[in-house]
């Protein structure tokens, strides 16, 4: 080997020893961006008997969700060594200590770092930040299953689990299908699951806030929980599907400042005040059930519009009545865009790997789900602001990129594999942010039907249908005329 080969040879290997300590760096760099270690808890009163501090304590649940280990406590031992390499000193060093500290102060961890990412979201969001007029946020529900332990089952399985309407049609349904087998050998009991509903900022596909409860939680409930304990920005522009109807469900948004955008169908009963709006495609009805006109209170002056998305025909109802400002070709657009939603369901329960947690406890077992959608929205939100060109974010709009394209598993791949090599050799031109830059989704041509084949058609799901519109009575106009003039008095 010749002196100028092994020179060279030397160059590169502490160019990658150079590299592996910047990409140490770096990490941390990107950890501290997320959780400063200043004043973010200054306001909060902790136990004085503590040995950690919060906002390392955070850093590192942020860090325990991002390792790939399925078991929590062999995670939880590979992030005290990332802590230890990152001087994290200040942080548990124990798995209970470490729970315990999560489960306790899960609301305070909740309500700091939610206004954290959303503060951040909002910098470096930019242009996708606002769609005109509007702040988009998407909601929907979801469920993921937790073991079968005695804790778990009291707390998340629904108490009259089978008794409902639809279980009892089933059993009717399939009663002379059955085999007497069936009858010695029973199905297991239902599992203990968690439900989820999240709010999603469409425009940036970030997860905004969210809410945990049993099985038999309620999606509308905990929407309307969180439009009463949060702030939102103005202009905000909710966007449900079908599940999300009613008069209370409605007026929380509009009296939250908000408007929205929800599918409907024959589930919701509307009234009209002039023609057959049907007929005409759409236009201006009312949402007075009769409970709510019997007790006084006003109705709703909503706008029902008919779309076709794909071969589907569609009606959409609104609380932005001016059709220039909210067109059908909008509406159909921030309904394709709502459907995102499902992908981040997706990469929880998939890339994350949380469709079955792994907690035994069920305080722990919000603990455990509640850092890994915290720790996933952390982990977009860093691949967004390396992916976003800096006058993208000001001013420009982005020919060339759109937050779709970002992939969460490209994402985590990339900071996984961070944390295995701290302070190891690494490649000069791979460093971890243009990792970071790089991890978006593969584009092809694709030439066949994505459909799955195996997905057999659901006769117990009815289709959504259309929505019931009658026209006011003389009553219900004299009522509506006396409580105007009421109002105006």
């Amino acid at each position: 080997m010749s002196r100028k080969t092994r020179s060279n040879r030397r160059q590169n290997e502490r160019r990658r020893e150079i590299q592996g300590r910047k990409n140490k760096v770096i990490f941390q760099a990107l950890v501290t961006w997320l959780i400063p270690d200043d004043t973010l808890f200054a306001e909060d009163r902790f136990h004085g008997n503590i040995k950690w501090r919060p906002e390392q304590l955070a850093q590192q649940a942020i860090v325990w969700a991002w390792q790939e280990s399925k078991n929590v406590t062999d995670a939880f031992g590979a992030t005290l060594d990332v802590c230890r390499e990152l001087k994290i000193e200040k942080a548990a060093k124990t798995y209970t200590t470490f729970i315990n500290g999560l489960d306790r102060y899960r609301p305070t961890f909740g309500l700091r770092l939610r206004e954290r990412f959303q503060t951040l979201a909002e910098e470096v969001g930019g242009r996708f930040w606002r769609d005109r007029d509007w702040v988009l946020i998407g909601f929907d529900g979801s469920r993921v299953t937790t073991p079968r332990t005695v804790s778990n089952e009291t707390a998340f399985c629904a108490p009259n689990y089978g008794q409902g309407k639809t279980a009892k049609y089933r059993r009717k349904k399939s009663k002379g299908m059955r085999r007497r087998q069936n009858e010695k050998n029973p199905p297991e009991p239902q599992a203990p699951q968690v439900w989820i509903t999240m709010m999603w900022h469409m425009g940036l596909r970030l997860p905004w806030t969210w809410r945990l409860g049993p099985s038999n939680s309620s999606e509308r409930g905990h929407v309307m929980e969180m439009l009463k304990d949060e702030e939102f920005p103005e202009g905000t522009l909710f966007c449900g599907d079908a599940g999300f109807v009613g008069y209370d469900f409605w007026t929380a948004i509009v009296d939250a400042g908000g408007d929205f955008l929800v599918r409907v169908g024959a589930n919701v009963n509307l009234l009209s005040e002039t023609a057959d709006v049907k007929r005409a495609g759409g236009g201006l009805v009312l949402c007075w059930p009769k409970g709510k006109m019997d007790s006084g209170e006003k109705p709703l002056r909503l706008r029902l519009v008919r779309v076709k998305i794909g071969k589907t025909q569609m009606w959409m109802l609104t609380s932005v009545l001016d059709g220039k400002k909210l067109r059908p070709k909008k509406i159909i657009q921030y309904y394709k865009m709502r459907w995102g939603v499902e992908v981040e369901y997706r990469g929880l329960k998939q890339t994350i790997d949380k469709a079955n947690l792994r907690c035994r406890n069920s305080a722990r077992v919000y603990a455990e789900l509640d850092w890994s959608i915290r720790a996933m929205a952390f982990a977009e939100l860093i691949a967004l602001r390396e992916q976003l060109p800096k006058s993208v974010r000001r001013t420009k709009p982005a020919q060339d990129y759109d937050p779709k394209d970002r992939s969460l598993a490209n994402t985590i791949r990339a900071l996984r594999k961070c944390m295995r090599t701290l302070n190891q050799e690494a490649d000069p031109r791979n460093d971890l942010l243009s990792q970071l830059a790089k991890a978006l989704v593969q584009k092809y041509n694709n030439r066949t039907n994505k459909k799955a084949r195996y997905r057999p058609p659901n006769p117990d799901k009815k289709p959504l249908g259309e929505p019931t519109v009658t026209k006011l009575t003389r009553e219900a106009r004299e009522r509506l005329a006396r409580l105007a003039k009421k109002i105006a008095a």
